[in-house]
């Protein structure tokens, strides 16, 4: 793997994934970098609210799990499928048992132990500090067969079948498929045999993330891209927003501007945050960014995982959905509601009917979420009736129609015995969201040429 080289800026192309059709082209209009002339200070400040926003969120979840040099470099699993009392990570799975951690490669290599599982699906990411997945390993990629990896920081020499992190820190996670609840002690020991070797590591402040205000935020901001440089392909963006001052190796001083600049700077932060905030609110679709509306789905954007210079999308899905995988890995499908947005409110019951033979085309799995929303847009596992925050697949009991075909009903009220079987619960009051997740998604579903069908309301 390439390194990639120091500094760091380009063009910051606002693909919205959600914003509604005005917005986002408003969106576009401030924040892309498609010239040389340097943004005036609302402008940076709306821009770089944006661009930093993955690598604060990144830093506030560090520094959550790592309180003692001692707990760099050590994983931990979680052993029971993720429910309503996950809320660490927005719009979580609940079809694999994670096991996560963070790699500190600034005192030498970690070697990170994948123990076989054969035919049993299982992922590898591994992410920088700008939540870009550098490499997937598993199932998809190196196989059921397990190894050992070194992995090795941006400036240690590199031995042969070494992986090379960009950074000196990395968010790993593995994703280990659950077959049903007869499955789980089995999925466990793959855990059990989950192991890494290297030093003790560092521990960074605490910081509260999106939630700064604007003078602590790009402090921030600056003391992290010192410790994890941008990649050089970002230049051109840092020369946008020089009048901001945060750029590698450069000083940001709040109290260099005037109180007519600050009044800029506030109200240009402001509305970068308030267009990362509701880029749910709407489904958008955005032809340059790859995301697609279809029959009340939305598709996923080309980038997704590995964002390049998509600094909009990256934010995106900072805030709605951090630890997305790339489209080869994984292909993640939000349900639009009849009003256009991304949440549902209603109390009617809805269908999701697969013709004979039209199952979403993956080589491992496939299944629909439900979650509950909150006031922030994020979304979450809420109690139900049936304790089921998911369908698909690998659901036991699923009841076909003479026919063949599948129907997935979906409501906050029992659907009845009959349906029962295959009713997803929606949350008993308030908004909702869906995801339909397909893991190595076929050819068919990354091309295009298999489509999803409409949920229908009754």
């Amino acid at each position: 793997m390439q390194r990639r080289t120091f500094l760091t800026g380009a063009a910051l192309a606002a693909a919205s994934s959600g914003l509604g059709a005005s917005a986002r082209a408003a969106a576009i209009e401030a924040t892309t970098i498609g010239r040389d002339t340097p943004l005036d200070l609302r402008a940076a400040a709306r821009a770089a609210f944006i661009y930093f926003l993955p690598l604060l969120e990144l830093s506030r979840f560090h520094a959550a799990d790592i309180r003692t040099p001692e707990a760099a470099n050590v994983l931990t699993s979680h052993r029971t499928l993720r429910g309503p009392e996950s809320r660490q990570v927005t719009t979580p799975n609940n079809d694999t048992l994670y096991t996560r951690g963070w790699l500190d490669l600034s005192r030498g290599p970690v070697d990170v132990v994948i123990p076989p599982t054969g035919d049993r699906y299982i992922c590898v990411a591994f992410r920088d500090m700008f939540t870009n997945n550098f490499a997937v390993l598993g199932t998809r990629t190196t196989g059921g067969g397990g190894g050992v990896i070194r992995v090795v920081g941006p400036d240690a020499p590199l031995p042969p079948g070494a992986l090379r992190s960009p950074h000196s820190m990395v968010w790993l996670s593995f994703r280990i498929l659950v077959d049903g609840p007869q499955d789980l002690e089995a999925a466990r020991k793959v855990q059990d045999a989950i192991v890494t070797r290297g030093p003790p590591g560092r521990v960074m402040e605490a910081h509260a993330g999106r939630d700064l205000e604007w003078e602590a935020y790009f402090a921030r901001a600056q003391q992290l891209i010192d410790l994890f440089p941008p990649p050089v392909t970002d230049l051109r963006f840092f020369r946008s927003i020089a009048a901001l001052g945060v750029r590698p190796g450069g000083a940001f001083h709040a109290e260099q501007f005037t109180e007519r600049d600050r009044r800029r700077i506030s109200e240009g932060f402001a509305q970068g945050r308030r267009d990362v905030r509701d880029s749910h609110d709407s489904a958008g679709a955005d032809g340059d960014s790859g995301v697609v509306i279809r029959d009340g789905w939305r598709y996923p954007a080309r980038k997704l995982g590995v964002f390049d210079q998509d600094y909009f999308l990256r934010a995106d899905f900072a805030l709605h959905g951090i630890g997305a995988l790339p489209n080869e890995e994984a292909m993640y499908f939000d349900a639009v509601a009849p009003d256009g947005s991304l949440t549902f409110d209603s109390d009617r019951l809805f269908r999701l009917r697969f013709a004979p033979g039209r199952l979403p085309p993956v080589n491992a799995f496939w299944s629909l979420s439900m979650y509950e929303a909150t006031p922030e847009r994020q979304s979450f596992f809420t109690p139900n009736s049936l304790n089921r925050y998911s369908i698909g697949d690998r659901t036991p009991g699923l009841r076909r129609n003479s026919d063949g075909s599948l129907d997935i009903w979906i409501g906050r009220n029992d659907p009845g015995e009959a349906r029962r079987a295959n009713w997803l619960p929606a949350p008993q009051r308030g908004p909702f969201t869906m995801m339909m997740r397909a893991y190595l998604p076929k050819p068919q579903l990354l091309n295009g040429l298999y489509m999803l069908p409409a949920i229908e309301a009754t």
